[in-house]
């Protein structure tokens, strides 16, 4: 094991194995947010498999994803990959009629090598379909990351000028050097920090990912853009070297703090004296009293999975909690530099321990530690909470802050009300005069 002292924040590298859900599984959420897209994911019956798990048997709805399922004749390069896809594409344009079809590749043609970006550029010239490819495997760090790698191929194909925006006629032009926000939130979310960044007088001009691909931003050289989740740090790198825009590095907008933190950054890149926001603050905590009083003074633990472990530690211990140690698959330290500002300028003002951030934690040793530590809580992937809560551990799922409405200042609540249910819960079994199992044996 590695070790690195930085600015009282420790960082340690174990060698353990990625426990995360596989990256297609991003599909689950993109298909729902782009509202004219569909989603073909090109690989073996065990992808197929695992969407089916992953997203569930939708009997009532035609979802817009399918699987491309390749046989030991693809693997063996014996079939023609453009003829089978093509057959595929023709089938989904008549069927579905979709403004964009994506390709996610997975494990299986990384390894065939089989040339997805050859194929798509002439087939999408046949078909007149878009055809974008996003190799979203299991080869990344994790799950979340699927987002992250069809966000990066989406903000190559953003217009860089008003006229091939097809589809958007209301363009307010905006006072300041424009700002484009990246990261797939629901739309209620998205419309809350539209609404913050105007009140700041801050116009957004774009969302990426957009609600129908046809809407896609403009993004030119010079525009702003401003990240709102942990995990996207290959689409940020994409928007500064591909389309040479400047990337605000803000805390994320999770939680009271972070949402602050971020609007502020913002507003002072753009030369704006934010007005409000400390109000506005301390008005959301007041309000989640109730909450934070269950968790004051208990001990969190990350075990690692989504790549919003920083976010979320930064914000409970804020919230009064003391945070054993941030497990995370893969930091890219670049990318989340104000987060991990904020969360030691956070342990600093709540007076407590600066946790222990292990990149690619060892689950073995975690679980040692959590023996030895007896935290309060762990948030873990799903794997591990069965076992552990047989252990007499409180758990959380760590996938269910990737599905919730955590962003903004409204939705804190939203975060709390998942840390507390386990703790929720035991206490109303106790007051049912249930025998609570005790703390580790």
């Amino acid at each position: 094991m590695s070790t690195v002292q930085s600015d009282a924040l420790t960082f340690e590298c174990e060698t353990g194995n990625y426990h995360t859900f596989c990256p297609i599984s991003c599909v689950s959420w993109l298909y729902q947010k782009i509202e004219d897209s569909f989603f073909l994911v090109i690989g073996t019956k065990t992808c197929g498999y695992f969407l089916q798990n992953a997203m569930g048997v939708m009997i009532f709805a035609e979802p817009r994803y399918a699987m491309a399922e390749l046989e030991e004749g693809d693997i063996s390069a014996k079939l023609n990959d453009y003829g089978e896809l093509r057959r595929l594409c023709l089938q989904i344009k008549k069927d579905r009629n979709p403004s964009v079809i994506f390709w996610i590749g997975t494990c299986t043609t990384e390894i065939i090598k089989m040339d997805l970006e050859g194929i798509a550029p002439k087939l999408e010239a046949e078909i007149r379909v878009p055809i974008v490819v996003a190799r979203a495997n299991g080869l990344d760090y994790a799950f979340t990351q699927g987002e992250d790698t069809v966000l990066a191929a989406m903000a190559q194909r953003c217009p860089l000028n008003l006229n091939k925006q097809a589809g958007n006629n209301s363009h307010e032009i905006p006072s300041h050097i424009p700002l484009v926000l990246f990261g797939s939130l629901p739309d209620p979310v998205v419309t809350q920090l539209t609404m913050e960044l105007k009140k700041q007088g801050i116009h957004v001009s774009g969302w990426l990912p957009s609600k129908r691909y046809t809407e896609l931003p403009v993004i030119q050289e010079g525009y702003y853009v401003a990240g709102v989740n942990p995990f996207l740090s290959r689409t940020a790198t994409t928007l500064m070297r591909r389309r040479k825009t400047k990337l605000i590095g803000a805390p994320f907008p999770i939680g009271p703090d972070g949402t602050r933190a971020w609007l502020e950054k913002i507003c002072s890149v753009l030369n704006i004296q934010p007005i409000g926001l400390a109000d506005r603050e301390q008005e959301i905590w007041d309000s989640l009293e109730d909450y934070i009083a269950l968790i004051r003074g208990k001990s969190v633990f990350f075990m690692g999975d989504n790549l919003l472990e920083v976010s979320l530690a930064r914000f409970l211990t804020r919230c009064g909690m003391t945070v054993y140690e941030i497990g995370i698959p893969y930091m890219d330290k670049r990318y989340q530099a104000a987060e991990l500002a904020l969360l030691k300028t956070t342990c600093d003002k709540m007076n407590v321990m600066m946790p222990t951030i292990v990149e690619k934690p060892d689950n073995y040793n975690q679980v040692d530690r959590i023996r030895d530590l007896k935290p309060d809580l762990v948030i873990t992937g799903m794997a591990h909470a069965n076992p552990l809560e047989a252990r007499g551990i409180n758990t959380k799922w760590s996938v269910e802050f990737t599905f919730a409405q955590i962003h903004g200042f409204t939705n804190a609540r939203d975060i709390l009300e998942l840390v507390t249910r386990p703790l929720r819960r035991n206490l109303s079994l106790s007051e049912l005069g249930w025998d609570v199992y005790s703390k580790q044996s």
